[in-house]
């Protein structure tokens, strides 16, 4: 029986990405047994790199065979799973809202708020209607970062060094926009357990130093400058290990639709709704660090607003 997936947001390139591998037979990584079947398109009027998009996707979806309807809870009303992929950050709650009275079943794609406030009213809104969420980057999922952890384990890891680009946009404060990424990957390794961080920016280049409850470090390095490139190095007790995530054959956003599958069939999200909570205020706590300048604990991000 096929499932029938809903898609709300088709104003980014996750909406085409996703869409073509679980239609397209041929795709090398075609992923079987599910369709979008309806689809919201939204959009964000203030925000160019959304409202502009909307259009060219939604007809692409059209051309699938997906229906196109005029709400997000049209669409929630007739899927077996939902697919948030709005863009714009700062649409998730409302949009959530929406929706969650009916389905249960729900990935957001990053970042999943761009406030602490918002991500806790749709893990409370989760939490109340017993939807399962799940939200991450799909850099947590690259298959390169996996390799590295399925081969010298977890156990023995005392820091890890992440590197990509990082663009800025006007909607989505700072770090949200594409630092998601680059933190998606700092937990992927270290997991939840930060408890400050500090950011030294300049026009070019940003580095951040986070240091977790049991003592380990891990950092950050964004550029604006230079190569477009994620990567990350692995400290081990014993060796340090440079995994370069580009450089795999199998695309990131595959390795992540595994996981979404795997949510929507089983019910289970592979990410803690706790640790996806702690990324934002991890976000934010950067966020404040890269105008002060000053050490900034997440807690006291939390309870800054």
């Amino acid at each position: 029986m096929t499932m029938k997936i809903g898609m709300i947001g088709l104003d980014t390139s996750h909406a085409s990405i996703f869409a073509k591998m679980l239609h397209d037979k041929a795709h090398p990584y075609h992923v079987p047994g599910a369709r979008v079947t309806a689809a919201f398109p939204g959009g964000s009027p203030d925000f160019e790199l959304s409202i502009n998009r909307v259009e060219g996707y939604t007809k692409e979806l059209a051309a699938w065979g997906t229906e196109i309807l005029e709400s997000p809870e049209d669409v929630a009303k007739q899927v077996d799973a939902v697919m948030l992929e709005a863009v714009d950050g700062r649409s998730h709650l409302s949009l959530f809202r929406a929706i969650a009275p009916y389905c249960k079943q729900v990935f957001i794609d990053k970042p999943f708020a761009v406030s602490s406030k918002d991500a806790r009213e749709i893990a409370e809104l989760a939490e109340q209607y017993q939807v399962t969420v799940m939200s991450c980057s799909s850099l947590r999922y690259a298959q390169g970062l996996q390799d590295e952890l399925a081969r010298g384990g977890a156990d023995n890891i005392i820091g890890v060094d992440c590197a990509g680009p990082l663009p800025l946009q006007r909607t989505q404060p700072g770090f949200f926009w594409y630092g998601i990424h680059a933190a998606e990957m700092l937990y992927r390794v270290l997991g939840p357990g930060c408890v400050s961080v500090h950011v030294a920016a300049t026009e070019l280049h940003e580095v951040l130093t986070a240091v977790w409850n049991d003592g380990r470090i891990g950092t950050i390095r964004g550029n604006r400058a230079g190569n477009d490139r994620f990567g990350l190095t692995v400290h081990r007790a014993e060796a340090s290990s440079f995994v370069d995530i580009m450089e795999h054959p199998k695309p990131y956003y595959a390795s992540l639709l595994d996981q979404i599958m795997k949510m929507f069939t089983t019910g289970v999200s592979d990410v803690p709704l706790s640790e996806t909570l702690e990324i934002v205020r991890f976000l934010e706590a950067a966020n404040v660090s890269r105008v002060t300048g000053e050490n900034v604990r997440l807690e006291d991000s939390d309870r800054s607003e």
